[in-house]
């Protein structure tokens, strides 16, 4: 099992640079690198829509595969728009809009009354290896509040609304180190990284 490659179940540029240069040195492909355009994400948690992901990834190539659920979720929208973060404004990925309508929505709320938070679960499933039918989980959060304008031209998604909490700066102003060291994503990752980098060097 040593040196086998993992297999990131996205499709998402931005979720795929960022989690390869979380994991360093460790062999990672992408959907587009085998062939598969795009997974389900029927549903209505994080932790299905990573699992379901990682599940169908896993039957499709025989890899080992690690695949993220992630969103923002907002207080004063009861937590809008979390599973539905990439198609808030109807079209799956289209960044502008979704921010826009967020920030129509948040239009007249004041504030102290913008709190927020990042949400990330991991799944990762071998269903080929030795984890066989079982699914290694992971969540990490990264709390914060939303602007009343973007700002910066990192990141991705609603980056430039997201300013986490004791920074001035927003996600998508912040040099990737820093946005690593914040980020739910990267609070995640390290809490899965020992296990996956010993499950995948077969230690």
């Amino acid at each position: 099992m040593t040196d086998r490659p993992l297999l990131l179940a996205t499709a998402n540029v931005g979720k795929l640079r960022e989690l390869r240069e979380l994991l360093g040195d460790l062999t990672v492909l992408g959907l587009h690198d085998v062939g598969i355009d795009d997974l389900p994400e029927t549903a209505d948690t994080f932790l299905g829509n990573a699992t379901q992901k990682a599940v169908e990834a896993a039957r499709r190539t025989g890899l080992p595969c690690l695949a993220d659920d992630s969103g923002l979720c907002v207080d004063a929208l009861g937590g809008a728009p979390g599973v539905y973060s990439a198609r808030y404004a109807g079209r799956h990925g289209d960044d502008a809009a979704n921010r826009a309508l967020l920030l129509e929505r948040l239009r007249d709320v004041a504030d102290d009354l913008r709190t927020a938070r990042f949400r990330c679960v991991l799944a990762l499933v071998d269903r080929a290896g030795p984890l066989g039918e079982r699914v290694l989980h992971a969540e990490g959060e990264c709390p914060g509040a939303i602007t009343r304008a973007p700002r910066g031209d990192g990141g991705f998604g609603y980056d430039p609304l997201f300013v986490p909490a004791g920074e001035t700066r927003t996600m998508a102003e912040l040099p990737s180190a820093a946005k690593h060291v914040l980020s739910h994503r990267g609070a995640a990752l390290r809490s899965m990284l020992p296990t996956l980098r010993g499950y995948l060097a077969g230690r």
